[in-house]
């Protein structure tokens, strides 16, 4: 078992591609994860001392990522990350359960995605250092968007239809 914050990127990367080589995945779940962030975004904007809290999160994320990733990569994220936190303040509020259940909702139509592209890999070399379970969930909850930009706009190779 891995470390979230111990990973490698391109290994982790890899292990992405057995399960999400096919394009249109890609880009179905990068939708499901663009509007996760804005759902986000959106909860914290409705707490107490959300600018503080948002700006600490950020600071942190992007710190990680910053040790983690290709330069490049990092600066695609970053840039997708304050257009997303732009789009989200210009939303309208809805009540915060609202952006619950469209997290919930998102989630359900990223796994149901995989019904649509069904192409897959062996996973095996992957299984051990990165089992199911609470520590792969915290990985891919912060290293996700960064693979699917990896992916869409620096990894024509490995597009498949």
């Amino acid at each position: 078992m891995v470390h979230p914050l111990m990973i490698d990127f391109q290994e982790l990367y890899r292990r992405h591609l057995c399960r999400h080589s096919q394009f249109g995945l890609n880009v179905l779940h990068l939708v499901a994860v663009v509007g996760i962030y804005l759902s986000l975004y959106r909860i914290v904007f409705s707490l107490p001392g959300s600018m503080w809290i948002l700006g600490a999160g950020l600071a942190l994320y992007l710190g990680i990522l910053l040790a983690k990733l290709p330069f490049r990569l990092w600066l695609i994220n970053t840039v997708m990350v304050l257009l997303l936190l732009s789009l989200a303040a210009a939303a309208p509020a809805f009540p915060i359960w609202g952006y619950a259940l469209l997290i919930v909702v998102l989630h359900w139509f990223q796994n149901w995605s995989h019904r649509i592209y069904t192409t897959a890999f062996d996973m095996s070399a992957y299984k051990e250092k990165y089992p199911k379970g609470l520590p792969l969930f915290l990985t891919l909850s912060l290293f996700e968007l960064p693979i699917l930009l990896n992916y869409l706009a620096f990894d024509r190779r490995s597009w498949a239809s």
